[in-house]
């Protein structure tokens, strides 16, 4: 496993080093086509956004570089239309609610995740994962929360976000594994139906929320420039996402996101001169241990596993080849080494799409 599990560890590590930069880029570069140029239509940018991703991913087909890979139809339309309705649900849930709120959906997230996944896959996260992830929660909460303001729709929306999130981003992982399929033939081919569901619903979304028409804004150079060059971010965004969760797991997914939250403000008070205090400080240094924390506790259960499974490994016949290489995190989280041979589990709500 040594050659093996070190390219496995460097193509994590580029994973998680390509979703953080783009990340960062593509907010840096919304944040002036939003705050500065008063391009305030997300939902529908984010439907351009995954046209151009699709695109892109074309032209690389038609390269060959990589291959198309069919599968389950319904499995792909689900998938897609339910990361549509998540993005514009949280979309939303900013709209109805406080920044503060929204912030609060966004941490609930972790947990969530968290509950469906033991409750579902019988996962087993550990006591020093769990205070781990506490400790990251909290800091990020201190760095971001602000004012809380309840209201009833708002909380509805909010929850929903919170649920579709979360299934959408176990479903990246699960379809990926149960279909053996990569990050790329998977977002190639559930990214037409998610643009399709932004691209109708978008407008009508961005005009409920903003009182203003897409079509009728003053698109200028400036403007179409940013709009370009965040559509040109998006194809690594979108691809990075994917691939961070494939080889990784729902849970870390959303770990970096809050990496990512904590560089957009620090980036913010450093380039833009945005508003800084010492809560934001502590804030995100609290979630830079937490985070600290829970890379070694899951680098140090990764390398518990091989030691736990070597009486398991001499049963295994010359003949028969090793296993591909399972993610080293979701293992840690999972907390049990599954047998190489054994089904997906596929949890309750996605029964549906279990048929091939």
């Amino acid at each position: 496993m040594g050659v093996a599990g070190e390219k496995f560890q460097l193509g994590t590590v580029g994973a998680l080093s390509l979703s953080v930069v783009s990340s960062v880029s593509i907010v840096i570069c919304n944040k002036a086509l939003m705050s500065a140029l008063g391009f305030i239509f997300a939902t529908t940018l984010t439907s351009w956004h995954l046209l151009v991703t699709f695109c892109s991913l074309h032209v690389a087909l038609c390269l060959k570089f990589f291959e198309h890979k069919p599968f389950d139809a319904r499995t792909v339309m689900g998938f897609g239309v339910l990361n549509g309705i998540s993005i514009g649900l949280l979309n939303l849930s900013l709209g109805f609610n406080s920044v503060g709120f929204y912030q609060m959906t966004k941490l609930a997230i972790i947990p969530c995740t968290v509950i469906l996944e033991t409750l579902f896959f019988r996962k087993k996260f550990s006591r020093y994962i769990q205070l781990s992830l506490s400790v990251l929660l909290f800091g990020v909460g201190v760095a971001t929360v602000t004012d809380l303001q309840l209201n009833a729709m708002g909380s509805v929306l909010s929850l929903l976000a919170i649920i579709t999130t979360c299934i959408a981003q176990i479903m990246t992982n699960t379809i990926q594994k149960k279909f053996k399929v990569s990050s790329t033939q998977l977002l190639y081919q559930s990214c037409p139906y998610q643009a399709l569901t932004l691209f109708v619903v978008g407008p009508f979304l961005d005009g409920f929320l903003t009182n203003q028409n897409v079509f009728a804004f003053d698109y200028t150079p400036q403007v179409l420039f940013f709009i370009v060059l965040s559509c040109l971010i998006s194809v690594s965004v979108n691809f990075s996402t994917f691939l961070v969760i494939g080889k990784t797991s729902p849970v870390t997914y959303q770990v970096l996101g809050h990496l990512k939250t904590c560089l957009v403000l620090a980036f913010g008070y450093v380039l833009l001169h945005d508003p800084f205090s010492w809560r934001n400080i502590l804030g995100i240094l609290i979630a830079v241990i937490g985070m600290g924390l829970y890379s070694y506790f899951c680098t140090r259960e990764t390398q518990q596993k091989p030691t736990e499974a070597s009486p398991q490994v001499t049963q295994v016949k010359e003949g028969e080849s090793d296993p591909l290489i399972s993610d080293s995190l979701s293992t840690a989280e999972n907390g049990t080494a599954a047998a190489a041979d054994e089904p997906l589990k596929v949890p309750m709500w996605s029964s549906k799409y279990a048929r091939a």
